[in-house]
């Protein structure tokens, strides 16, 4: 393993570090604008601002969460006390990241189907944003299911943007967080989400290896094995959990360093319930842990409401699901743990 590997291996490593996972808190302003609407919040980039702050200042966050995804608005702003975010999260031992694609875009001539775009100019964001002090990244890819959907082409368009992304990280010292989202927006069932998310898992890794990706240094964000929300089918948990191992195991080399699953639009305690089961069955190469967005975030969003009285009991609430996910990381997580607010 030559210097950069190493390097970028630890990082690596440490953003998968037992009992800790990645708070996702790289929503565009018009993504977290719609969602403060809903609360009656109005989106100012302070009050955006303010809402970071409440969940990086949690006392005692930093023992749950080991790294977290800005958005460009986000790594520019201060703490309160003028600190630059990064520096504020780099002195409580969590690691600064950043979302650096620019979105899922209509795919010319497919459609129903999405390509992320974002390459344009990456090398130059990457080392500003290294610079401001981030040391891993995100992009995210959107697959659709749907009648005759995915197709080949579109897996293909996605995974080479993600190899791409990949490799122009790695060259600069950035650890890539490689997203192949197959959505589970759809009416499909279990078993379709499998055979969909080995196909697409399959295709991302051949073009990383093409693209000389260094394994040792990513962390992948996979979506686990679900039904789609729309096909009036439910799974076990049990079932979930074995199915998204299984075809892990297919595709995922061993020399991964990590995967922190997304969630999905699934409720917070099925996110929290599903990570716990996988870490019950073991066995596995990689740690598995968690980089949830809205998993972590609804009930603190809804319980701060923008209202500065409010900051505590918003921590709270992001220090309730910040726990109940680390204490699904290690096949822990309970019930209980949801009533008992510990």
């Amino acid at each position: 393993m030559d210097e950069l590997t190493k390097e970028l291996n630890a990082i690596a490593t440490a953003m998968v570090a037992p009992g800790k996972g990645i708070l996702a808190a790289d929503e565009s302003s018009p993504t977290i604008g719609s969602r403060f609407a809903k609360l009656g919040i109005d989106s100012t980039e302070e009050n955006r601002r303010s809402y970071r702050e409440m969940f990086f200042s949690a006392d005692g966050i930093k023992e749950y969460v080991s790294g977290v995804i800005l958005y460009d608005e986000t790594i520019r702003q201060n703490a309160s006390d003028g600190t630059p975010f990064p520096k504020y999260m780099q002195n409580l031992g969590i690691i600064p990241g950043i979302k650096v694609d620019t979105g899922a875009k209509e795919l010319a001539g497919h459609p129903g189907e999405k390509i992320t775009e974002g390459l344009d100019g990456l090398r130059d964001r990457l080392k500003e944003y290294h610079d401001l002090g981030a040391r891993f990244a995100k992009w995210r890819a959107v697959i659709t299911i749907g009648d005759g959907l995915p197709t080949d082409y579109c897996l293909e368009a996605n995974a080479h943007a993600l190899a791409r992304y990949g490799a122009l990280c790695q060259e600069r010292g950035i650890v890539p967080i490689i997203e192949p989202e197959v959505l589970m927006d759809g009416d499909n069932t279990i078993e379709t989400c499998y055979a969909v998310t080995d196909k697409t898992l399959h295709v991302v890794f051949g073009a990383l290896y093409r693209a000389g990706v260094k394994f040792e240094g990513m962390v992948l964000k996979p979506n686990m094995v679900v039904p789609g929300k729309k096909s009036g089918q439910s799974a076990s948990v049990e079932q979930v959990a074995s199915m998204t191992l299984d075809v892990l195991k297919k595709n995922v080399p061993a020399a991964v360093a990590g995967i922190a699953f997304l969630s999905g639009g699934q409720s917070d305690q099925d996110a929290s319930a599903h990570l716990n089961q996988l870490n019950k069955l073991g066995d596995t190469p990689w740690p598995l842990t968690y980089s949830y967005g809205r998993a972590l975030q609804t009930a603190a969003m809804e319980t701060w409401a923008g209202k500065p009285e409010n900051v505590a009991a918003g921590q709270a609430a992001a220090l309730l699901r910040a726990r109940a996910n680390s204490a699904a990381t290690y096949g822990k997580y309970s019930e209980q743990l949801e009533t008992a607010g510990v």
